[in-house]
């Protein structure tokens, strides 16, 4: 019996070595040197990723995070997700099936559906672009786009002739309605005269229809024309009838030269890597991101050549100005569009009052509901 039982006592001695030799030699989760499967990422696109615009900024971004972070994730996307519960529902929830443990959903029109499956799906993270519904595994995420849309007006409102602007916009939500404010302001501060004609198309990706919107301001006396939309589709109707556009997204002045003077743009790539790294460390907590061009995260595109070198100093001061955080432009005084007292002199609205803005400036031509 005491042969035995130093034979078994033996037997335990060197199981539990090799247990602790293997410990000593465990890898951290998402570790490629591990041999962990990477970190599934998905991303839902409203439009194809060839828009030229705000699918086409999503994108680049998620590929500079997939370059970033190497073989520690893996992407999933999916393109031309309409903006209804069924199909969003459907598409998170296969996204998820697939193993996705972060979820990135970049349009507006998917975030009551991103928070009923987020309810369902606590051990996944849900990140949702331009909304404004949290829970404890959902955060929000956009950009001061108004920043350098602003800047984009002064562009404008330095190179029209007829002070006629139009204005080709997506949506009458608040996002639209910001920019469309911000742009006029912009435009405003260096030629009271400018009013901007806003079109609404009711579509985010419609390059026929988005061209024809653009048309028709041109045929209402505007010889600059701006845009909320994903496509180029304005800025080529504008070069085609021998105007000044204002791109948005991307720089789209390859696909009018003549015409593109330039654009608010986005950057997503360095939030897209700090967002999934939190996630990968177990550091990321929900929160309402709203990043402001001192971020990197919304800039404006190269101004054109045969912009006037006086104009593009214009630019570059202001730009300074908002970098340093000297200008706000929603600072008052501000009238809306009847002319009414909106927001008192020294007075700076609040971002929750930027964020649900349903106004026009003094200066807007078109409705804003």
């Amino acid at each position: 019996m005491k042969k035995y039982f130093l034979l078994l006592l033996l037997l335990v001695s060197i199981v539990s070595l090799t247990i602790g030799c293997g410990n000593q030699d465990a890898k951290t989760p998402n570790d490629p040197a591990s041999g962990d499967e990477p970190m599934k990422v998905g991303f839902i696109y409203v439009g194809p990723i060839g828009d030229a615009g705000y699918t086409y900024a999503h994108d680049l971004g998620a590929e500079f995070m997939k370059k970033e972070l190497g073989d520690s994730v893996e992407l999933i996307k999916v393109e031309n997700v309409p903006e209804n519960a069924a199909d969003t529902e459907r598409v998170l929830n296969q996204l998820i099936d697939q193993g996705c443990k972060i979820i990135f959903a970049t349009s507006f029109g998917y975030m009551d559906s991103v928070i009923k499956v987020a309810e369902e799906n606590k051990d996944v993270v849900f990140l949702h672009c331009s909304g404004y519904k949290t829970a404890e595994n959902v955060g929000t995420y956009f950009g001061q786009i108004e920043q350098p849309r602003y800047l984009s007006g002064i562009a404008a409102g330095k190179m029209t002739k007829t002070n006629i602007i139009g204005y080709v916009a997506a949506h009458q939500i608040p996002e639209c309605i910001r920019g469309i404010n911000a742009f006029t302001m912009g435009a405003r501060s260096v030629n009271p005269d400018v009013k901007v004609k806003v079109v609404w198309t009711n579509t985010w990706f419609d390059p026929p229809k988005e061209k024809d919107a653009g048309t028709s301001l041109l045929q209402d006396g505007a010889d600059v024309i701006a845009q909320h939309q994903d496509t180029p589709g304005p800025m080529q109707a504008a070069e085609e009838g021998g105007a000044y556009g204002i791109s948005y997204n991307s720089d789209m002045s390859k696909f009018a030269p003549k015409a593109v003077i330039t654009g608010p743009i986005w950057n997503w790539g360095p939030y897209y890597v700090k967002t999934v790294k939190a996630v990968q460390d177990g550091t990321w907590k929900s929160e309402k991101y709203w990043g402001p061009m001192s971020d990197g995260v919304v800039d404006l595109a190269p101004i054109a050549d045969f912009v006037p070198e006086d104009v593009k100093q214009l630019i570059e001061t202001e730009k300074g100005r908002i970098l340093s955080g000297e200008l706000n432009i929603f600072t008052g005084p501000i009238k809306d569009q009847t002319g009414a007292d909106k927001v008192p002199a020294g007075t700076t609205m609040t971002d929750d009052e930027i964020l649900n803005m349903d106004w026009f400036v003094q200066g807007v031509e078109g409705s804003p509901k």
